[in-house]
């Protein structure tokens, strides 16, 4: 007798085990998924906010007016950073680039030159129409000479961008799916497998509620664990990528990854919940012979 029950233990202990070893993989996947997307949209604001273009001044203006005009840049919403370049700068990297003396070079021939301001928009504004807008308003200041920027660039990133989002939102909806269908049935097999102890509690008069509230605390927290350990795993995975890749550091956003985190808990306690209400009302309401099914 005591070898029977020592035996259904470790059955008991075993089913629970991989149920709860399914739901972390799930989440795992689900919680990598979404740590890739917020990576390559953090990523993807990087390289667009790398985007810029160069303001190019007349000569012969001078250096407070263009500090002025390049206050005035920075008070607009979709300046993120500007750098102003005078022209004995432009001539020092010209000099570094080439590994020659310009001025030694050009001898009496003026410093062709110009001093310019680098500008890099915010992510929303680095697309070609919102560019040209800013051109505009850019050339119309009377000491703006021209704009330099690579507009075919500038349109092949952000249409590579965009497609890459729509693959990922379809990658994304078809895990989130199966997901849902994955937990819900290693719920339901968990469920199933106690059919007859809620038969057997119904019939010495308990009630729906009170069968009802110990399986699904049982699930909510092995939703709970799963997730818990799924995030757990995350971690070291993500702390390995960005050793291997640094970069990856520049982008990370730890109120984002928290929501990750949140989301990814809040999802494996809800999804048991349901999976485990609805499986059980299904065996509350069964007839006799449904149970052998």
């Amino acid at each position: 007798m005591y070898s029977e029950n020592k035996t259904t233990r470790r059955r008991l202990a075993g089913s629970y085990l991989i149920s709860l070893m399914s739901i972390m993989l799930v989440l795992l996947v689900l919680g990598m998924f979404a740590s890739l997307l917020f990576y390559a949209n953090e990523l993807s604001d990087y390289i667009r906010e790398n985007i810029g273009f160069e303001i190019v001044i007349k000569k012969g203006v001078k250096e407070s007016e263009i500090l002025k005009f390049q206050q005035k840049l920075d008070k607009y919403d979709f300046i993120k950073s500007s750098e102003y370049i005078s022209q004995e700068d432009a001539t020092q990297q010209l000099e570094e680039d080439l590994g020659i003396d310009i001025k030694e070079w050009l001898g009496s021939v003026d410093n062709p030159l110009l001093p310019s301001i680098d500008v890099r928009f915010v992510a929303s504004y680095a697309n070609a129409d919102s560019i040209a807008v800013i051109e505009k308003i850019v050339t119309d200041n009377n000491i703006v000479k021209d704009v330099i920027y690579q507009k075919n660039l500038t349109n092949v990133l952000n249409n590579n961008i965009r497609r890459i989002g729509i693959v990922l939102f379809v990658v994304g909806m078809v895990l989130f799916i199966m997901a849902v269908t994955l937990i819900s049935h290693t719920v339901r097999l968990s469920v199933y497998a106690k059919r007859f102890l809620v038969r057997s509690m119904q019939l010495v008069g308990a009630t729906e509620n009170f069968i009802l509230k110990p399986f699904i605390r049982f699930f909510m927290i092995q939703g709970f664990l799963g997730a818990l350990l799924a995030l757990i795993v995350l971690t070291f995975m993500i702390i390995g990528l960005q050793r291997s890749i640094p970069e990856l550091s520049m982008v990370s956003n730890f109120g984002a990854v928290a929501m990750i985190y949140a989301a990814v808990l809040l999802f494996g306690m809800l999804m048991t919940i349901m999976a485990s209400y609805f499986s059980m009302r299904k065996y509350l309401n069964a007839d006799v012979d449904n149970l052998y099914a």
